[in-house]
């Protein structure tokens, strides 16, 4: 991912998240200064060091002040080496390593292969070795400003070929025995291979058969040693191992020995063991000593299915905390609209209805409260209808400036950095906005004593391995939307949990915990990622990515649709299907208020009969519809004979199976439950009145 610094600073350009380390760090304490102070020899070396793809460490001044680069950081562990005296950084290994910084620092170059170092970067002791080369660096007078470090961990090599030769030693010493039995010491290694816990074995390239085996083959799969010779070894390997078997032969045949190789062997019983097997090739002649994993195989396989449960437990805790939040909140809710109700019921009786309008818009309140709430969960769900369109970032965030700055209060200072020609993305413009600003409320309240707030845009290319590390995200462009604060910032296990459901850190009453599940389920829902990083004391980023919409410029609306007739005046014919009698009822009653004529309908079987005889200028239909053909497919049917009848689809759930988050086709658009009823009017008038508009003018040609 690209790196954006200040012009000051170019020489960390592509220098990766230790270049933004470097640069957010207060070199005032340390020996080196203030970061504009520092020579342009300390400067030129460390832009090489931080985009070197090797395992790099830079240490300059007289304290050997550490530069690690992104690659050397998995070497480190724990361990926060930015900025410290190496000898500070690394205690444990000065003894071994300080004499060769010293060295290099002096001007000697040095290079040290294997070398055993004690290490505690775990927090434990550990023995590793590394192979070092150490350089001198000359400051900008030609005197030794610093040294760099190329470091590799070589420690698993230098344990496998301990491995290997202590097998090799096995293998030398079965060999002498079968080649020297008449020798004096021959009963001894006869011994050894009677006796050995490990399966050893000599078998021939050339005949695919074991030549010997020890005891112990017998003891481990059943076979004696007469039947194990007598036999195709390919016989005892497993059927789906075979394949992989071949290839390892063909290595073998080359020369060159197999360390650790695991295989399943048959048992005479019909089972099959897992054996990891040490070769050594000797021309035609391989020599091999195994061990039996079966029991650590099992065990792993136990493990994973442990972890399994347990990620299946903290599922069902989420979905527990999820419905009892529900519960709560739509109690509260359902108790505001009921009590508000009951009071109109009751002024009514008594003759007064003075105040109805007030209790109706405290009931339409809570209600609206409640739509939201329920956009939150199908968001959290990845279910929410959303309605994409195509959306200029750019546009959006510095539409929302004023908003922010004044939610986030003066003691705020919020800065915008949108990137050039940034690409188009194709998401619900009002949802992305919802997203941001959960986002900037989450840094405002983390910056109780004021800060800096920072909304940044840029265009991001991923690769295949980038996108491996953001989950299910395939590799391609995006425009990623970043919102960072330099507040109380957030401890690992926060961050793990922080996009689960009514998971909060805030006071009782204070939060719901919705606000970041929902940004999760929006940014999911719309092919993109977020990620928080954060650590705690100093501050929080988090990174919404949004794939690319490569879209042509979409011509200007026409200046000559007329506006929406006044109620009582509209005229047309619409067709409202939907299940739920009460909905349907309403929505029949407010478009006949309007003028227009209502055909009715609870499902598609009774609208397709209904149209038979009439032709709709409308079709308004439910998604979910019961009876054998949803909204969409009764769209798509009535459609086949009008091929430019307006649709509006109404849904407070959208199935994926039916919407599936596709681009609607044109003359079709989707209204979201709950909805107000003016909306409604104003979607049919518009779309109609769009109709209208254009046969007027296909008329007119």
């Amino acid at each position: 991912m690209k790196t954006t610094v200040s012009p000051s600073l170019t020489f960390l350009t592509g220098g990766g998240q230790m270049a933004a380390h470097i640069a957010a760090h207060d070199w005032h304490i340390t020996p080196l200064g203030p970061i504009e102070d520092w020579p342009a020899a300390l400067r030129t070396a460390l832009g090489l060091a931080l985009n070197s793809r090797f395992p790099t460490l830079l240490c300059w001044g007289a304290d050997l002040i550490s530069f690690p680069n992104d690659a050397c950081m998995p070497l480190l562990g724990d361990k926060a080496a930015l900025g410290r005296p190496f000898r500070t950084a690394w205690p444990e290994v000065w003894d071994t390593v300080g004499p060769i910084a010293t060295k290099a620092h002096a001007g000697e170059a040095c290079h040290h292969e294997d070398l055993p170092v004690p290490m505690a970067r775990h927090g434990y002791p550990e023995q590793r070795w590394f192979t070092f080369s150490y350089s001198p660096v000359r400051d900008d007078d030609g005197t030794v400003g610093g040294i760099l470090c190329t470091v590799v961990e070589t420690t698993g090599k230098v344990r496998a070929l301990a491995s290997l030769r202590q097998k090799e030693e096995t293998l030398r010493r079965l060999n002498e025995a079968l080649t020297h039995q008449v020798a004096s010491h021959a009963s001894d290694r006869e011994r050894l291979w009677r006796i050995s816990p490990d399966v050893m074995a000599a078998a021939s390239l050339a005949t695919g058969r074991f030549l010997t085996v020890n005891p112990a083959f017998t003891a481990c799969f059943g076979w004696s040693a007469e039947e194990a010779t007598t036999r195709p070894f390919m016989d005892m390997v497993y059927p789906d191992d075979r394949e992989d078997v071949l290839r390892k032969m063909q290595i073998l045949a080359d020369g060159t020995p197999l360390v650790g190789y695991e295989t399943r062997v048959l048992h005479k019983d019909g089972s099959y063991r897992w054996v990891s097997w040490t070769i050594s090739p000797e021309g035609e002649l391989l020599y091999g000593v195994a061990r039996d994993i079966t029991a650590e195989k099992h065990q792993a396989d136990a493990l994973r299915q442990a972890e399994e449960a347990l990620r299946q437990s903290q599922k069902m805790e989420a979905v527990g905390q999820l419905t009892g939040g529900l519960a709560h909140d739509f109690n509260n809710m359902l108790a505001g609209v009921t009590g508000h109700l009951e009071l109109m019921k009751l002024r009514l009786r008594m003759g007064q209805s003075g105040d109805l309008l007030t209790r109706i818009d405290a009931a339409l309140g809570v209600t609206q409260r409640a739509a939201a709430l329920t956009h939150r969960l199908l968001a959290f769900s990845r279910r929410q209808a959303l309605d994409p369109k195509p959306t200029s970032v750019n546009a959006l965030v510095m539409s929302m400036t004023d908003l922010i700055e004044r939610a986030a209060g003066p003691s705020i200072a919020v800065r915008t950095r949108l990137a050039a020609a940034l690409w188009t993305t194709l998401c619900d413009p009002n949802q992305l906005e919802s997203a941001l600003l959960n986002l900037a409320n989450n840094a405002r309240d983390a910056m109780p004593e004021g800060g800096l707030l920072v909304i940044e845009t840029e265009n991001v290319t991923l690769t295949q391995a980038q996108a491996r590390r953001h989950g299910d995200l395939r590799p391609g462009e995006y425009v990623q939307v970043s919102v960072r604060d330099n507040g109380a910032g957030m401890a690992p296990d926060v961050v793990a949990r922080a996009f689960d459901p009514f998971f909060t850190t805030k006071p009782m009453g204070q939060g719901t915990g919705l606000g970041l599940s929902m940004v999760y389920g929006f940014a999911h829902q719309s092919g993109g990622n977020v990620r928080i990083e954060s650590r705690p004391g100093q501050g929080t980023e988090v990174r919404l990515l949004l794939p690319r919409h490569l879209v042509e410029t979409q011509p200007a609306a026409s200046p000559d649709v007329e506006p929406p007739l006044e109620a009582g005046t509209r005229k047309g014919v619409v067709m409202v299907v939907d299940d739920e009698a009460d909905i349907r009822a309403v929505m029949t009653e407010v478009l006949e208020l309007q003028g227009y004529t209502v055909l009715v309908a609870c499902d598609a079987p009774q609208a397709l009969r209904l149209l038979k005889d009439t032709r709709p200028d409308m079709l308004v239909t439910d998604v979910g519809l019961p009876n054998g053909m949803n909204g969409r497919q009764l769209a798509d049917h009535v459609r086949v004979q009008w091929p430019q009848l307006p649709v509006l689809m109404v849904t407070g759930y959208a199935e994926s199976t039916v919407m599936k988050n596709e681009k609607l086709p044109a003359q079709m658009e989707i209204l979201t439950k709950p909805f107000a009823m003016n909306a409604l009017v104003d979607k049919v008038g518009c779309m109609l009145a769009l109709t209208v508009g254009a046969e007027t003018g296909a008329e007119a040609a």
